[in-house]
């Protein structure tokens, strides 16, 4: 197993040499079934050693040092973190970050993850958006506490939306579906239940901010379509590891 199978780097991210950004799969780590194998999640009932080899595994192939992560147990909410140093905190489902050589990370498994880099003012942020989070507009607001402390504009940013459930696969009941406009959402007759496409009103939020569409990357994998190489929370029926999605300035 080749060290770039661990992870995917989006391409949106390529034309900036200092700018180190991924997502990981599920393949290249030691963890068992069914937490096989490259399961980063901290709070899953794997065992620590394990999450902790298959961590410095996956920093180690992006060029950095697990000392390096900064993250949150997250709790599907809308919170934002600043970050200026490596390290762990709790509440918080977005991270943002101008300090160098620090490497943000959320962690997921079915919810979308999202990575902006501000070119101009050299910030990035990762956020962590399953259907709560998109539901309170965490992507929106974490580029409202960019623009507030770094200055960012939309146009001046670029942006991935990770692997996660696609529309087809992510059925929800009608208080939840209520919380999404008629663009995000379609009736399945024959299920009779509402289906969400998370990608796009992740999107949405990214396009309303003035991020140029050309400047955003969509993941076009799907963490239950694409099970084999990917975790799914709701595929695996809870049991399962959790993938990170990264982003830092080296």
């Amino acid at each position: 197993m080749t060290s770039t199978s661990l992870l995917r780097r989006p391409g949106i991210f390529s034309i900036f040499d200092h700018v180190a950004a991924a997502e990981s799969t599920r393949h290249g780590g030691v963890s068992p079934a069914p937490f096989a194998s490259l399961n980063l999640g901290k709070y899953t009932d794997d065992a620590p050693e394990n999450v902790a080899e298959n961590q410095r595994r996956f920093c180690d192939a992006l060029g950095f040092s697990v000392e390096q992560l900064a993250w949150s147990k997250q709790v599907h909410g809308d919170q934002i973190r600043l970050v200026t140093a490596s390290g762990g905190a709790e509440g918080f489902d977005a991270l943002m970050t101008n300090t160098p050589k620090v490497l943000l990370a959320v962690s997921v498994a079915d919810c979308a993850p999202i990575l902006i880099f501000d070119a101009k003012n050299r910030a990035v942020a990762a956020i962590h958006a399953g259907w709560k989070g998109a539901a309170a507009g965490i992507v929106r607001k974490t580029l409202e506490s960019m623009h507030t402390k770094y200055g960012t504009m939309g146009a001046d940013c670029f942006a991935y939306i990770g692997t996660c459930i696609d529309e087809c696969s992510f059925e929800v009941g009608d208080e939840v579906a209520a919380m999404f406009d008629a663009d995000f959402k379609r009736f399945d007759a024959r299920r009779g239940k509402f289906l969400v496409d998370l990608k796009m009103a992740n999107a949405a939020q990214l396009f309303q901010s003035g991020v140029p569409e050309s400047q955003v990357e969509i993941s076009p994998f799907s963490t239950v379509l694409h099970n084999e190489d990917y975790f799914s929370y709701r595929k695996e029926k809870g049991t399962t590891g959790r993938m990170l999605a990264v982003i830092g300035i080296c």
